[in-house]
């Protein structure tokens, strides 16, 4: 099975050669498989949400290759990481960031928008994604008329929009009760049998230890899977 993901040597460094200078990755090398569940588990200031901007290529490393589904990003200009990030890469996170002022089918729009779908397709699409996460009867209801975990399922349908590899997951069950969270990775699992590469950064241990792969970071360095 091929890499998805390479980092070698991979160093992020903010402020670099002054006083305040801050380390927060150190010669980092990584793999992760296509089709894998992985957990990326760590102390806050670990460096754990900094890997994962660079694996979704939201931010770039100070020194170190990255490469994403076989092509070397770490030299690519602002449009071309930003294409990366549409076609390769599908992010969850904790706060959902869904527009209070579209509704649940416009905000899984939203990603189809930047990729040029046709109209019918994209509304075909929306409609699709919803259902798969359980929301087909909540596709006109707006933000702040949904529960956290229903908003996190349409943060969901959004990160399928574009039909990822990859799907990044940032503490995807930080704002939500046990219940909820248990739904949000059930369904997280559930994408991964699909064929999905998944990886998961979170601090809950209960969580990371479902993923089959439990990579920890503590200081910005590997110290054990």
């Amino acid at each position: 099975m091929s890499n998805v993901i390479e980092l070698h040597n991979v160093e992020k460094i903010y402020n670099e050669g002054k006083e305040n200078e801050l380390k927060v990755l150190k010669g980092i090398n990584l793999e992760i498989k296509e089709g894998e569940y992985a957990s990326i588990v760590g102390p806050s200031g670990s460096g754990k949400s900094t890997l994962m901007h660079i694996m979704g290529c939201l931010d770039r490393p100070t020194r170190g290759k990255v490469i994403i589904d076989g092509q070397d990003v770490s030299k690519l200009n602002d449009d071309q990481l930003a294409k990366i990030r549409r076609e390769k890469i599908g992010f969850i996170f904790q706060q959902f960031y869904l527009i209070p002022v579209l509704n649940a089918l416009e905000n899984v729009k939203i990603p189809m928008n930047l990729n040029n779908y046709n109209k019918n397709d994209k509304e075909e699409r929306a409609r699709e994604l919803l259902k798969q996460v359980d929301l087909a009867h909540r596709m006109y209801n707006f933000p702040n008329q949904l529960s956290g975990g229903e908003m996190q399922r349409v943060a969901i349908a959004r990160a399928l929009a574009n039909n990822p590899k990859i799907i990044l997951a940032d503490e995807p069950t930080g704002n939500l009760d046990t219940k909820r969270g248990e739904e949000i990775i059930n369904l997280l699992e559930k994408l991964n049998k699909e064929g999905r590469t998944i990886i998961i950064v979170t601090h809950d241990l209960n969580i990371a230890k479902r993923a089959k792969r439990k990579i920890m970071i503590k200081d910005g360095v590997l110290v054990r899977e």
